[in-house]
């Protein structure tokens, strides 16, 4: 309603009140209980600390298992490029190499959102480490498998020395 005409309404306040006067005469509207603000604010800050370090640990968990499903996916698309070596087996074998490498070198870049005093990371870490571990090698299983690896003798003959000669033979009589 319009000031000084009638009543006003039940919850309406005036906020050229000062605070102290009657803020607190204003019935509470169905469902709000004031109780619920009165809990002890160390209590609710542990809790909130407790729940927040809970899903520290948890989040590292998953971000520590990623590799797994990576891991998978390149073994099937390793499996499907054959043993030829094309295009598409080098592609997949030098992405197989290259994203454990990268992940290997970011490990704390990647855990960084997760550390807190609370939470524990060294486990997640490790898993992290030894999952990126099992897809590089992977990727060099590939590469033997295609045959890119130097595994015989023959694949080093370029880079050996010469034989020496050991005996030297040369024969006749010349004729003018």
């Amino acid at each position: 309603m319009e000031k000084g005409k009638g009543l006003a309404r039940r919850w309406a306040m005036e906020f050229a009140e000062s605070p102290s006067s009657s803020s607190y005469d204003v019935p509470d509207p169905l469902g709000f209980d004031r109780s619920s603000q009165d809990l002890d604010d160390a209590n609710g800050g542990r809790q909130k600390k407790d729940a927040e370090a809970a899903w520290k640990a948890q989040k590292a968990w998953e971000v520590a298992q990623a590799p797994f499903k990576n891991l998978m996916m390149m073994g099937f698309m390793m499996w499907m490029a054959g043993s030829t070596v094309h295009l598409f087996s080098i592609g997949i074998t030098f992405s197989a190499l290259w994203q454990p490498i990268s992940a290997l070198r970011s490990v704390g870049k990647i855990f960084e959102p997760y550390k807190d005093s609370r939470v524990d990371t060294l486990a997640p870490r490790l898993l992290f480490i030894a999952l990126n571990l099992a897809g590089l090698a992977l990727g060099v299983w590939k590469l033997n498998t295609l045959g890119l690896l130097p595994t015989h003798a023959s694949d080093w003959v370029s880079s050996l020395a010469p034989a020496q000669e050991v005996e030297f033979s040369s024969g006749g009589i010349t004729i003018h």
